[in-house]
């Protein structure tokens, strides 16, 4: 939908500046809509997006991870700028959509979806826009399995687990991705794609979510912050050197295109990395709720979903319809939705955020009448956009358009 389609509502810009006047701005604009519905601000998010090549420092380039967005516009809107460049995927049929407009498309994860397969090995367009990613020969023996004797060469990236271990493994810290750990392990696995046809071996890719994807000032324990700030700190040392020997011993067995690492959450450090050419990022546009608690730098909140009140069973709570939109990964309070406007409530601890309700309490949900409209960011970025068909996207003091999520244009990749 175009601007002129969109029913234009202004508010006006001089009412004052400062997140409570901009949250005033955008629920004035809105107040119109029905619920549920999403926002981005594209003020903040265009903010975010400078923020993101400016912490690289031009050490790296920014791959936009579209898991963390789902909104094909914004993609292009973020790719558009200058140090961003190329796609980091989340399935391969996501990426050979996404190939029609887009010429340098990683997946981030390895993939068996024959189907899709077989499409990107049947057309020379898509298999040289879409590299693959594998961590073990037995990627490789699938693909074939799928594709055939003398299929058309595809491209892969070989996935590095990035986790801190001790004790030869038995003590892991950080995500279980891939089964290379070592320098040795991922030259192994390099031979293995030269030598085999039908296969050129593009990248590695290596990526800290102990470091990344989880905030260094958590509320709570300061025993825990500073073990967590101590991990971190481990890992991101031991991760570089092995990482600079990874990529060395792969490099004897073939040339790399590129080499990505990072996240949102460690552009810097990651960015300072002799061996790494790229930051794959795309969190910090939307600055969901988990990346409120890092100290050195904050995204501004730029993607919101709006409930209706439809209950005041007491004085004290406004219940919301709606609002289960928790997060994945480990269960906890860190992946529930996070009541933003009117400011200061919180949700009720028995209850949380509940498929078809959600009860709210606090001085400001004293105050809300049934009907009012209360504002929620998603803990994290992407996934919000699983939930809703379009995003209202505002820009100044005005709806400058209405566009399809993943979901509005009828794709659900996962």
């Amino acid at each position: 939908m175009t601007a002129g389609l969109v029913p234009l509502r202004r508010v006006d810009p001089s009412a004052g500046t400062g997140p409570d006047a901009r949250m005033q701005s955008l629920a004035a604009l809105t107040a119109g809509l029905e619920p549920p519905f999403a926002v981005v601000d594209l003020d903040a998010f265009d903010r975010n997006a400078a923020t993101l090549t400016a912490r690289a420092a031009g050490r790296a380039t920014i791959r936009l991870a579209s898991k963390s967005v789902r909104v094909r516009s914004l993609v292009d809107r973020a790719l558009a700028r200058p140090g961003y460049r190329g796609v980091l995927a989340f399935t391969l049929a996501e990426a050979l959509w996404l190939a029609q407009t887009h010429d340098d498309i990683v997946i981030g994860y390895p993939t068996t979806d024959r189907e899709s397969l077989r499409r990107l090995a049947a057309d020379d367009q898509l298999a040289a826009r879409v590299t693959l990613m594998i961590d073990s020969v037995a990627h490789l023996d699938l693909i074939d399995g799928v594709l055939g004797a003398g299929h058309r060469p595809v491209k892969v990236c070989l996935d590095l687990d990035a986790a801190l271990e001790f004790a030869r493994g038995r003590v892991h810290l950080g995500p279980y991705r891939s089964p290379v750990h070592t320098p040795d392990q991922a030259a192994a696995l390099a031979r293995a794609v030269v030598t085999r046809p039908g296969f050129v071996l593009d990248g590695l890719m290596s990526y800290e979510g102990q470091i990344a994807g989880l905030g260094d000032n958590q509320p709570g324990s300061p025993v825990m912050r500073t073990a967590l700030r101590t991990m971190q700190r481990l890992s991101a040392r031991e991760l570089r050197a092995r990482r600079a020997a990874a990529v060395a011993a792969v490099a004897e067995v073939a040339p790399l295109r590129f080499v990505n690492g990072g996240g949102t959450g460690s552009i810097e450090q990651t960015s300072d990395e002799p061996a790494v050419t790229e930051i794959g990022a795309g969190s910090g546009l939307f600055g969901p709720g988990l990346f409120d608690h890092y100290r050195t730098f904050r995204p501004e909140p730029a993607a919101f979903f709006v409930l209706a009140v439809v209950r005041r069973p007491t004085s004290r709570i406004a219940t919301a319809l709606g609002g289960g939109w928790v997060a994945s990964g480990p269960p906890g309070r860190d992946r529930l939705p996070v009541p933003t406007w009117p400011r200061g409530m919180r949700m009720n601890p028995l209850e949380a955020a509940g498929e078809v309700q959600t009860p709210l309490l606090g001085k400001s949900a004293a105050k809300l009448s049934i009907g009012d409209q209360v504002w929620f960011r998603h803990a994290k970025a992407g996934e919000l956009c699983e939930r809703v068909n379009e995003v209202h996207l505002v820009s100044g003091d005005a709806i400058v358009d209405v566009v399809p999520t993943y979901r509005g244009e009828g794709k659900a990749f996962l």
